[in-house]
């Protein structure tokens, strides 16, 4: 047999003048026409046309065989296709191969599931049981080169850049990274447990401690974390990056920067909103878009208008205000429906809103039924403020609340929806800005107990035993948020062994405590470790953005589905009465 080519080569060989061709790959369908079969064979690149004649009669019966998904070898001449028969939409489209040897390589049976993507999509479900045919999508198929391109990208930066690439463990100790931990009992050890790496934090800082100047690795990090669409359960890929004799982590922002606008523009060719980062503190950002993730794309800013309503004679706006509340709104210059209006009701109470007010504006005239406890003079200054007086269609959405946090939370749900329902969210353009000064500690909303707030390794900004008000400590920290999403977090490090410890001490933990979970960090740290800063990008959720792919499993060749098992292994599965005794999970009978 003749060496094996591709379909993306056939357009070249053809302008080379070599016709002669050997092809391998799957039967993608089968047409017959007058005397004439027609096959569309498709490889690992791309799709062409074959054909056989029926001169050719053992060749021929053999291909009257011949069904979806078989396995099949061909030779043949390369010919261009008649004219009025050609296909724009193919590569290959203007190229077929009349075919003079055929082998089957192997059988198939009916796919269970669509392999076509012109064909209608089987649930998720399907297709996550039977992934390995899913994968041969065309779709699935350029989501796999694509992540590969992505990671070369990534690796050529980094080297460029001077960074090390260096692998850390997967089997390590229990570590708070803000999510539970996977776990693997130790079988030489009786109830000793290894932990899966929620993030490489402590072996990154022991890498600048050990005198590598810059380190990053492509990791799989693993956290139980209850799976959503932008969200993968159980293990998911960072590219985690250190620096040592870094103190401030502006330094790490500059240096990733030009990464990530070389893979919206000119990896992704998309555009950069603004052409520039914009930069927020978390304070600013919540109080502007009621959450630490704005999308930028779109405006509609949440306003505090309590002082518009400082006289007020609305009895739910006075009381509020009476209890040193506050009143938020936005808004938008059009009219919603009845049933949107509801269903923004909805989203705000799912935050824990009491409910959503809105007023009306058409053609200067005011609607709703908060309109009637309003003044003119209220109303007026509402008009002026989100400067829609010479607008025929407006709504402003207001919550008035005594716990500003539940307030902004939930009209930053009603503005993101809004954001949707007006096509305010353009998915040429990638909206990137840096979220700053993270507070180090927040009250647990259940425990009413401090907790940090992210990193606990961060590098606090304020003295932690000399500030009172633990809560108003702010972390040298930041996130990058890209349309939305989170897809970053970085700090520089708390690299002193005592500063860390007083850390852990203002949460409650105790010396022992803290030294056996992370002794090794605090041992190292007293042995001249140098400052250090850096942070991790989360790959599949950048993948989704620069891919414009709403679920984050189609960027994983074998992810586990919405409920976190994966159909295809059927995993998590019990395991052996041997294997559980062997690990001291259950006595020996």
């Amino acid at each position: 047999m003749k060496a094996i080519v591709k379909t993306i080569d056939l357009p070249k060989l053809f302008d080379q003048k070599q016709t002669s061709v050997s092809l391998a790959g799957w039967v993608n369908n089968r047409r017959d026409h007058g005397g004439l079969i027609f096959i569309d064979l498709r490889d690992c690149y791309n799709l062409v046309q074959i054909v056989f004649h029926p001169d050719q009669q053992a060749i021929f019966e053999q291909a009257k065989q011949l069904r979806s998904e078989w396995v099949i070898e061909i030779e043949g001449q390369l010919k261009a296709r008649d004219k009025q028969l050609i296909n724009d939409k193919l590569l290959t489209g203007n190229l077929e191969i009349e075919v003079s040897s055929l082998r089957i390589l192997n059988k198939s049976q009916t796919p269970p599931i669509a392999i076509d993507d012109d064909q209608p999509l089987a649930s998720e479900d399907k297709r996550l049981r039977w992934r390995y045919l899913d994968l041969r999508r065309p779709k699935m198929q350029a989501n796999l080169k694509f992540r590969a391109n992505f990671y070369r990208y990534l690796r050529n930066f980094m080297d460029k850049e001077g960074f090390l690439e260096v692998s850390t463990p997967i089997l390590a100790n229990s570590s708070p990274e803000g999510a539970r931990d996977f776990l693997v009992p130790s079988r030489i050890y009786e109830n000793k447990f290894y932990a899966l790496p929620q993030a490489p934090q402590q072996f990154k800082q022991l890498l600048m401690v050990g005198g590598v100047a810059r380190y990053y690795q492509i990791a799989t990090c693993f956290r139980d974390e209850d799976p959503r669409a932008d969200r993968l359960y159980g293990d998911f890929y960072q590219l985690d990056l250190e620096m040592a004799f870094v103190e401030d982590s502006s330094v790490v922002r500059k240096t990733v920067e030009p990464l990530v606008k070389g893979l919206i523009e000119d990896f992704a060719s998309l555009k950069l909103e603004g052409g520039k980062f914009l930069e927020l503190t978390f304070d600013q950002a919540f109080q502007t878009y009621g959450t630490d993730k704005p999308d930028l794309r779109f405006g509609l800013k949440i306003e505090n208008i309590s002082n518009i309503f400082k006289e007020t004679e609305a009895t739910v706006f006075k009381q509020v205000l009476d209890k040193q509340g506050s009143i938020y709104a936005l808004a938008i210059k059009d009219v919603l429906s009845n049933k949107q209006n509801n269903e923004l009701i909805r989203i705000a109470q799912d935050r824990q809103a009491k409910g959503l007010a809105y007023l009306i504006y058409k053609d200067g005239n005011w609607q709703g039924p908060l309109v009637k406890f309003l003044s003119s003079t209220e109303l007026e200054n509402l008009a002026t403020l989100f400067e829609i007086k010479s607008e025929p269609l407006a709504s402003i959405f207001l919550i008035a609340d005594t716990n500003n946090k539940i307030s902004l939370q939930a009209l930053g749900a009603v503005r993101s929806t809004l954001g949707d329902w007006l096509n305010l969210k353009n998915d040429q353009l990638v909206s990137a800005v840096w979220i700053t000064d993270f507070p180090f500690f927040e009250e647990d909303e259940q425990t009413k107990q401090i907790v940090f707030a992210h990193n606990p390794f961060s590098k606090p900004k304020q003295d932690i035993n000399e500030t009172e008000d633990k809560l108003s400590i702010k972390a040298d920290q930041f996130d990058l948020v890209l349309n939305g999403y989170e897809v970053c977090s970085g700090a520089s490090r708390n690299h002193n062994s005592d500063n860390l410890i007083n850390a852990f001490k203002t949460l409650g933990y105790d010396l022992d405590t803290i030294k056996k979970q992370f002794g090794a960090l605090l041992d190292a740290f007293q042995y001249g470790a140098p400052p250090h800063a850096g942070c991790a990008f989360g790959l599949d959720r950048l993948l989704m953005i620069l891919l414009k792919e709403p679920n984050i499993r189609q960027l994983v060749a074998f992810p586990k589905n919405g409920s976190g098992i994966d159909l295809m292994m059927n995993s998590p599965s019990e395991i052996s009465h041997q294997q559980r005794r062997e690990l001291g999970l259950e006595d020996n009978v």
